[in-house]
């Protein structure tokens, strides 16, 4: 009976010896108490509007509700910066008649992440998405899903290269 329970300790010491330190959504420990995402100017070709402005709160958004990190105006700990270089519309697949059945509109953002106290940290690159609309369809009709969705998809990426590093 006593090698049961010394059996049984021992097992679940090692258990939680090997968990570590895990949050749910992977980021794991983060080096950094306040971020700052300034302001994405909208460098494409075409300029729609207030994307610029919704694409950097959707970021700023994303990081707050994921971690415990202090949005800050400036002096952060982790800086983004960047600007949005793609804006596109494009013919994606043709009808027997030459014209266009759907439309993709993809977006790229070029962003410079800063991790103030960890340097190897830091990236520049560009991250982009696309949604797929029916060619019947306006683009100010499909607008607003349309950069939900682009904005969720790469606000996450940005977010798993920076801090979860999946």
């Amino acid at each position: 009976m006593k090698n049961i329970k010394f059996l049984i300790l021992a097992v679940v010491a090692v258990m939680l010896n090997g968990c570590g330190f895990y949050n749910f959504t992977g980021t794991g420990e983060i080096d950094a108490e306040t971020f700052q995402v300034n302001y994405f100017q909208n460098n494409a070709d075409i300029v729609e509007p207030g994307v610029e402005l919704t694409f950097t709160r959707s970021l700023q958004n994303l990081i707050q509700d994921q971690t415990n990190l202090s949005l800050t105006n400036s002096g952060g700990d982790l800086i983004y910066e960047g600007e949005i270089t793609q804006f596109r519309i494009t013919p994606m697949t043709a009808t027997a008649d030459q014209r266009a059945a759907q439309n993709r509109l993809t977006v790229t953002v070029n962003v410079r992440f800063t991790n103030t106290r960890k340097e190897d940290d830091s990236f520049e690159k560009p991250f982009s998405f696309f949604y797929d609309y029916p060619a019947e369809q306006m683009i100010n009709q499909v607008m607003d899903a349309a950069l939900d969705e682009i904005f969720e998809r790469i606000t996450q990426d940005i977010f798993n290269e920076s801090l979860a590093k999946w």
